[in-house]
């Protein structure tokens, strides 16, 4: 099979960044991320950019979707999309290799089963939208479609989410070209137990490394409570302590327990991928050499 794209995925704290890094400096490629907290600008200790892992001997590797938007901003799957098909030809048409990185299953699951945007139900959009109250998606649809006559569209929270979604769809729809994919995809696997000891070691680091700053600098610069909320994880629970919801040990506890639970979430996600017809080549750890055996086994450089 001929591979136009090579995908190194995994749940998190398993070092996929720093192996894709290493895989495009060898095979002279750029990396297109696909994370769905990376692309904004301002959060970085709690998305875990690292962009000093782009650097392999001293040469840096060229990064695509990451700090394009401020938190502010709406991101979802449809402008995910749009900007990861713009980087792969961007990046085919320099000759290079693209590989696709990350954890957020809905956005790899999106390009490795070309997605038909028409169809998709965008699953963090939905949760996004329905923390919003009636008359806030009431007044989305209508800008979204201000020609709406049908009234009963407009009475039923969840007939109104599903009629943004479809809006927003055939919007990207019209602007999206996109582009048939075959992907070699390698999976970073790691024993549990440490997988657990690397996210409590991450998340002390990034609490001692000046994660709690980067959340009150967001709130300074303008980001509710509520969108850090949507956010997740570091964000939401470091937000619940600024807000002396939580005290400093509680929101340790329960932001450490969540990301391990996130853990297992993107597995799942993953382990469903390959049920429904994706071939991962899962490898111990970020074992650089396996990585290099598979791509020059299956990829044609």
């Amino acid at each position: 099979m001929q591979y136009n794209l090579i995908t190194i995925l995994g749940p998190t704290a398993v070092g996929k960044t720093s192996l894709a890094a290493q895989l495009a400096f060898e095979f002279r490629g750029e990396i297109i991320s696909a994370d769905s907290r990376q692309v904004y600008k301002g959060m970085d200790i709690g998305t875990g950019k690292d962009l000093k892992d782009y650097f392999v001997d001293g040469k840096e590797i060229p990064y695509h979707i990451i700090d394009i938007i401020s938190p502010q901003e709406e991101f979802n799957l449809f402008l995910f999309l749009k900007h990861f098909y713009n980087s792969f030809r961007i990046i085919k048409e320099d000759n290079k290799v693209p590989f696709l990185v990350g954890g957020t299953g809905l956005y790899l699951d999106a390009v490795l089963h070309s997605y038909s945007l028409k169809e998709v139900q965008d699953l963090k959009s939905f949760s996004w939208l329905n923390e919003l109250s009636l008359e806030e998606l009431k007044e989305r649809l209508l800008k979204l479609n201000p020609k709406l006559h049908n009234t009963t569209d407009i009475l039923d929270k969840e007939r109104i989410i599903s009629a943004i979604m479809i809006a927003e769809a055939k919007d990207a729809n019209l602007s999206i070209k996109k582009e048939k994919i075959s992907s070699l995809v390698i999976g970073i696997n790691a024993d549990r137990k440490l997988v657990k000891e690397r996210i409590t070691k991450r998340l002390k680091d990034r609490l001692n490394g000046g994660m709690i700053d980067e959340v009150k600098m967001l709130i300074e610069s303008g980001v509710s409570h509520e969108k850090l909320s949507f956010f997740g994880l570091e964000y939401k629970f470091v937000s619940l302590y600024l807000q002396g919801q939580l005290n400093y040990n509680d929101m340790y506890q329960k932001l450490n327990s969540s990301i391990h639970d996130f853990a297992k979430r993107q597995m799942t996600w993953f382990r469903k991928m390959e049920r429904e017809g994706i071939k991962i080549h899962w490898i111990d750890g970020p074992d650089i050499e396996k990585a290099k055996e598979i791509i020059m086994k299956y990829f044609s450089i």
